[in-house]
């Protein structure tokens, strides 16, 4: 053990001040952009084909009904970074970032506990969401940041979709060459810094992995592994959003994301699971070399790793494709703890939520407390890391845009929208959410015993919000759709 690995900490015993020495655990963490729940030891879908991850589990703590703060990228990663819930900052868009927000301005984010505390900090591919945060604001959060390729492009699209398209709206095998790709490239990094990481201290090291956010690429031999004829399309109920209030189609009114309709119009839903799929494995393979690089490096022992997805993903599922909603397949990701002081082989079922990420980590690296931001609103999640059975009574809560909640427990989710809408889902028995118990007198009690849960403080969209931003007005009930008013009388799109 080298002595600049050393915390000490003073215990009282038997009256007398002992010192009392160990060493801080190095922290590896994984970052995963729009992966639902179809993981291999999440039983999501029965194709996936995910063994790094589900190794990963198996030598650590699964949570395994884990949820976002927001069902999108930057108001969910702000949220997980800065230990504040979207509800609070008011950060619900693509934009703004933390710094340019009030209620996020100086708060002490991940990272930066982590760099106060001695670790050396490094960071490549996406952590933050792109673009969020200025080259100068950069500079105060990871001490070093590696390479953060995009996805590239090839010659032509893939996908048959209508024009005009996003550019992410796109799936099929490529680039041509594994080393080419950007998860690939990212692994090397990451790979990389475990290598240079001093010995004489201990490391934080992010990595942020792409896929398999949209474009779904990855090379041919991954798109082999599902044949298109083999592949399974998840189960869709055509009357499936005839009892879930108008309000639900407004948190994605009009998208890049095509409709459920227009990919079975164009041919593309089969090539979009089987890209999904695909992209997933690809993915997967990258966190097994930088798994695999940890135990060479022969710190796997004193290393902490966590790995998580930002958000869930819809492929057909509600009649849509594409994330912003309050739903189970838009909500629930991948959550896994593995390393020292960590039960392995475990399996924990209580409602977790990415918030509890931040908490959780500097508790299992002892950073001491005037080290730590003086509010966190997540839970430690280190009692279910030593016995995944612990108790825990708080649901987890996803939150898109002000006034949408969803609240989860080990059984049901309800969901309350800015207009009074609900719904409510007995995750057990009906895990697809197909029949909406909201407006049943049977289930009043546990309706009202969730509503406790939601959110007491509700900010408006902070200023400067934009992209994927829904305004109700409180006083009128008008609705704006990223600027645009959505009429009490519009036709729900179907593109």
């Amino acid at each position: 053990m080298m002595w600049g690995r050393v915390l000490a900490a003073l215990v009282i015993l038997l009256g007398h001040a002992v010192p009392i020495l160990w060493a801080a655990p190095n922290v590896l963490m994984i970052a995963i952009d729009d992966q639902n729940d179809w993981i291999g030891c999440l039983g999501g879908h029965p194709q996936a084909r995910t063994p790094n991850i589900d190794l990963l589990a198996a030598r650590g703590t699964l949570f395994a009904n884990t949820h976002c703060q927001a069902p999108l990228c930057n108001p969910s990663r702000s949220s997980l970074l800065t230990g504040l819930r979207p509800s609070t900052t008011g950060i619900h868009g693509l934009v703004p970032g933390i710094r340019s927000v009030d209620a996020t301005r100086n708060a002490v984010t991940l990272p930066q506990a982590f760099r106060g505390a001695g670790y050396w900090t490094y960071t490549c591919g996406k952590v933050f969401h792109d673009g969020s945060l200025s080259p100068k604001e950069r500079q105060a959060e990871f001490a070093t940041w590696g390479p953060a390729p995009g996805m590239g492009r090839p010659p032509k699209p893939f996908a048959k979709v209508p024009e005009p398209r996003h550019p992410a709206m796109d799936w099929g095998p490529f680039p041509e060459t594994e080393s080419k790709a950007a998860d690939h490239v990212i692994a090397d990094a990451a790979i990389k810094a475990l290598a240079d990481a001093p010995r004489e201290k201990p490391f934080f090291i992010a990595a942020g992995f792409r896929l398999p956010h949209v474009p779904c690429y990855a090379p041919q031999a991954w798109f082999d592994l599902f044949p298109e004829d083999k592949v399974q399309l998840p189960p869709v109920l055509e009357t499936d959003r005839d009892d879930t209030p108008r309000f639900s189609w407004y948190l994605h009114w009009k998208l890049p994301e095509p409709r459920l309709k227009t990919l079975r119009d164009q041919g593309e839903w089969k090539p979009l699971v089987r890209a999904y799929l695909a992209s997933t494995a690809f993915m997967d393979a990258q966190v097994g070399r930088l798994l695999q690089s940890l135990e060479k490096s022969g710190r796997s022992g004193e290393t902490i790793v966590v790995l998580w997805s930002d958000h869930g993903y819809h492929l057909g599922e509600k009649l849509i494709t594409g994330k912003n909603t309050l739903w189970e397949r838009s909500t629930r990701v991948p959550l896994v703890f593995a390393g020292p002081g960590i039960a392995r082989g475990a399996r924990c079922r209580r409602p977790a939520e990415l918030l509890d990420i931040y908490p959780t980590l500097v508790e299992m690296a002892g950073i001491p407390m005037e080290r730590r931001p003086a509010r966190l609103e997540g839970i430690s999640l280190k009692p279910q890391l030593t016995d995944a059975g612990a108790p825990r009574d708080k649901p987890a809560i996803t939150s898109h845009n002000q006034g949408n909640h969803a609240v989860r427990d080990e059984r049901y989710r309800y969901i309350r929208y800015a207009d009074g809408g609900e719904e409510l889902y007995d995750m057990q028995a009906d895990p697809n959410e197909w029949t909406n118990l909201a407006a049943t007198a049977e289930h009043s009690e546990t309706k009202a015993r969730l509503a406790r849960w939601l959110p007491r403080v509700d900010v408006a969209a902070a200023p400067g919000s934009l992209h994927r931003v829904l305004i109700r007005d409180g006083a009128t009930g008008a609705v704006t759709w990223e600027g645009q008013p959505i009429l009490p009388t519009d036709p729900i799109p179907t593109p």
